[in-house]
């Protein structure tokens, strides 16, 4: 029985507040966290410092391919000579096509390369360069007397390569530590997993064991993928990476965090008749390549082992499997439980969609004894597994590591559970009651947006839907249900509970997903999931269905716990690994010729490594030749602006009269004049500008104007982290395409501040329709506003709607809006600076029980009566738009 059996079990500090808490409060999200470090200062400390004079793994690199330090590009010849070979190994040209192309007379001589041929280059990448990740071993796996081959690397090598690879240095985590959202320490933040509660509880017990150790969190993710569309090729890849890294790295294959570990058997042992016995020899296989792969970091997990970072500092790392992420199939198999029950706990099967959660993690104490007693012989030992819950598994890969829970390992799975899960279910349920017709008939009229996806031919008849997909039908299924009765049902009946059902799960959706946690956000993650329970049984009532009981939606009970444990899900959601997929397994796989692949697919990637290494090396010797030591590189570039608009106009010189007939800019003159009477003196009241309105004359008959902006919206956590979200604003009238068919005109909705709005909810901002977006001629801002500086550049035509309500909807939890109109009837419009406008605005037309048939994608803004401010239009708008 490996040590340490209450990892995770740090004592509770924080106790959350009873009182009702709205997820999404201004006072939630931090520019600044406190941070409380690991005490004793002895955690994640070096036990041996670089030596100033030493050379860096990249000096080391240099000195190799080149001793004499002239040629940068070595071992190529020149930058063109490099550059051909990068293109020739990463960009998917096969070995043949290469041969061809430099077969074709005077290519060779007229690049001047240094190898004629795909075969030559290959071995100038084989003999003289390095990846600093180990190469690939083949084994074989005896199981039931079969032999079967592994592919697989050294893992300690590889955490080794990762922890020292030089591109890294600076980002490294060594510590744990504990992240408040005030100086007070009252509010625990989690964010990546050195904030978790895992990360800390293993190095207590590691620093009253061994003081001064580093751990070395192993994350592991693996997945079958298809191969190919015909003849049924498939790869079993097992991907590592460390927890030493921010999430940001890990999460982005470009950035190289993550490591192919092997080639796990792919077979389905079909010769093997009986079921129950083909399906316990494939997890026996599968644990026994896992525990050959696995097994070298049992040792260094507790005494500790010499680990040398990208800067030269030495530590005593503890590499330490943390977590496995996989799909449900993968976490079965992973934990030995049996399919329909919950890989983690002792739930019942028929207690699964109860929603109490009652559901204690597995007596890992109880299941280590029970695959003790294999000893005992076979009987004993299966009914000894059965007892504990779990398949009779020959010693299971985690069996043995070190501060190992595999219970309390197996996290939360954003893709399969929640996207290729519960809402493929809600899709079903939702069809089942409303019926086809009306739901992609919603469908198909919702208004244009950047992030929305117009499903032209509905969502009911999909097949194969990705998780993507399932994103995106996501951000307007709210629409879907209000006001739509179900059919069967008379206008009205059941209503409110269906769309507070479709609510909570939204909200649980988007909640999960949150990069930055604290016990209020997960408090309201769990109100969301109580929410869902609570008015389910209307699926039950409808005949939808007859029971909950579906482990994916079960899964939700372990979110939470996961979050404080591990950090944010996005730490460990597949949706990474199956990207990894892409650059590991189909593409390694399209470079072989199709026959025995494995072989090749390892050397082709092994090469590829080396290419991505000597490229980061080039790019370091540039650098260092272009500032040597004395000199510092230049400031890294400004941060991008909020918005950012195109450098010369779409249409350079637009009329008024076309303003008003293309653009639909009803009113821009009077608009502009009260513009430029109330840019002149602010203090003016309404009455003041109209009597002043006749004072202005324009010289000028046509502006520039500008069809596109785009937005960067920063992060609304402020998380530093984080990477700012692209959002386009479209503005064009209608025109005709190259085959003259006649394309919409499309004006976009936006959120815009009339000054006193804040960071976080709705309230100091409207909703306005965009007519035109324009800019005055030079000589016309001289003319108009004579010694004023600090003008805006840019500014917009807006058709604004009626202002928020002090509250949403009880039920659906968004705010109705309608368009804003005078006495006659006309829309009220106004020009702003386009600095005023925040981000691009969803709005969901109220469709009412039957939509209309004459409404349209395109024409739906000026049909609908009331429209509801879309909150799922993205991740920025959910937290920032309540």
């Amino acid at each position: 029985m490996g040590p340490g059996l209450s990892i995770g079990d740090e004592a509770v500090e924080d106790v959350p507040d009873s009182s009702p808490v709205d997820a999404r409060e201004s006072s939630l999200w931090y520019k600044q966290l406190t941070v409380n470090a690991f005490p004793g200062g002895w955690a994640g400390a070096p036990v041996d410092s670089s030596d100033p004079q030493s050379p860096s793994v990249y000096e080391k690199y240099k000195n190799c391919i080149d001793a004499s330090g002239a040629n940068p590009w070595a071992p190529f010849k020149s930058r063109l000579d490099w550059e051909f070979a990068r293109w020739a190994k990463t960009r998917g040209p096969g070995s043949t096509a290469v041969t061809e192309l430099l077969s074709i007379e005077g290519v060779h001589d007229a690049l001047d390369l240094s190898y004629k041929n795909a075969r030559e280059l290959s071995r100038i990448i084989d003999e003289e360069l390095t990846s600093g990740r180990p190469a690939f071993k083949r084994e074989e796996i005896v199981i039931s007397g079969e032999a079967f081959d592994v592919y697989f690397r050294d893992i300690m090598q590889c955490t080794a390569a990762l922890f020292g690879d030089p591109e890294f240095a600076s980002h490294l985590v060594f510590a744990p530590e504990r992240h408040y959202a005030d100086a007070d320490k009252t509010t625990r933040v989690y964010h990546d997993m050195y904030t978790g509660k895992w990360w800390w509880s293993t190095q207590k017990i590691l620093e009253h064991q061994k003081p001064g150790a580093t751990i070395i969190p192993i994350i592991i993710s693996s997945d079958k993928t298809q191969l190919t569309l015909f003849r049924n090729k498939t790869a079993y890849p097992v991907y590592m990476t460390i927890g030493n890294l921010p999430k940001e790295i890990r999460r982005k294959p470009s950035r190289r965090g993550q490591i192919l570990l092997g080639y796990l058997p792919t077979t389905k042992l079909s010769h093997i008749s009986n079921k129950a016995a083909r399906r316990r020899a494939l997890a026996n296989l599968f644990h026994a390549c896992m525990r050959h792969i696995l097994g070298p970091i049992k040792v260094p997990g507790v005494e500790g082992t010499r680990m040398v970072s990208g800067d030269g500092v030495v530590r005593r790392g503890h590499p330490i499997f943390a977590t496995y992420i996989g799909d449900y199939p993968e976490q079965v198999l992973v934990t030995g439980c049996k399919t329909g029950l919950c890989p983690k706990g002792t739930i019942p099967r028929e207690a699964l969609g109860s929603g109490t959660r009652d559901c204690a993690l597995r007596d890992l104490g109880h299941v280590l004894d029970a695959l003790a007693a294999i000893d005992e012989g076979p009987v004993a030992f299966t009914r000894a597994c059965e007892d504990a819950g779990i398949k009779p598994i020959f010693h299971p890969f985690w069996e043995d590591l070190p501060y190992v829970n595999i219970f309390r390992s197996i996290t939360p799975d954003i893709l399969h559970q929640l996207y290729q899960g519960v809402v493929k279910h809600l899709l079903l349920w939702l069809k089942e009651v409303y019926g086809p017709v009306e739901l992609d008939a919603r469908c198909r009229r919702l208004p244009p947006n950047h992030n929305i996806r117009i499903f032209s031919n509905g969502i009911t008849t999909l097949s194969k839907v990705t998780g993507k997909e399932h994103g995106d039908i996501c951000r307007f299924l709210m629409a879907l249900t209000i006001g739509l009765p179900p059919r069967n049902l008379e206008f009205g009946r059941s209503m409110p509970r269906l769309i507070r059902t479709v609510r909570a799960l939204l909200d649980f959706l988007y909640l999960a997903q949150y990069p930055l946690q604290t016990l209020k956000t997960l408090e309201a993650l769990e109100n969301a999931r109580t929410r869902f329970h609570e008015n389910k049984s209307i699926f039950v009532e409808l005949g939808v269905r007859s029971h909950f009981n579906l482990p994916k939606l079960h899964s939700l009970d372990h979110y939470g716990d996961s979050v404080q444990l591990f950090g944010t899900t996005d730490n460990y959601n597949t949706e990474h690994s199956e990207r990894l997929h892409i650059d590991f397994a189909k593409d390694t796989y399209r470079a072989t010729n199709k026959k025995d692949e494995f072989p090749q697919m390892t050397v082709w990637l092994e090469r590829k490594e080396k290419i991505e290494r000597h490229s980061a090396y080039i790019q370091w010797r540039l650098t260092q030749a272009a500032y040597p030591r004395g000199l510092s590189a230049p400031a890294p570039p400004d941060p991008i602006l909020h918005i950012k608009m195109a450098r010369h106009p779409s249409a350079k010189a637009v009329p008024f009269s076309s303003l008003v007939a293309d653009y639909g800019a009803a009113s821009f003159r009077d608009a502009l004049a009260r513009f430029v009477v109330k840019w002149r003196n602010p203090s003016l009241t309404a009455a003041q500008v109209e009597r002043s309105l006749g004072s202005i004359y324009f010289r000028f008959r046509t502006v520039p104007v500008f069809h596109k902006i785009k937005f960067y919206n920063e992060h609304a956590m402020g998380y530093d982290g984080s990477t700012q979200a692209l959002d386009v604003v479209r503005v064009r009238p209608s025109r005709k395409d190259k085959r003259q068919h006649t394309v919409p005109g499309r004006f976009d909705t936006v959120l815009v501040n009339d000054g006193t709005g804040a960071a976080f909810g709705v309230q100091g901002y409207r909703v306005g329709q965009i007519r035109v977006v324009f800019r005055l001629p030079k000589r016309a801002t001289d003319d108009l506003f004579p010694g004023l500086i600090d003008l805006p550049e840019h500014l917009a035509y807006i058709e604004w709607f009626t202002l928020f309500s002090v509250r949403p909807d009880r039920d659906h939890r968004m705010y109705k809006i309608s368009r804003q109109l005078r006495n006659d009837g006309a829309r009220i419009a106004s020009i702003i600076p386009i600095s005023n406008i925040r981000r691009s605005c969803h709005l969901l037309p109220e469709f009412g029980p039957v939509v209309p048939r004459e409404w349209t994608s395109s024409n739906v803004l000026d049909e609908a009566r009331y429209f509801f401010v879309n909150c799922f239009l993205d991740r920025h708008t959910y937290m920032t738009v309540y």
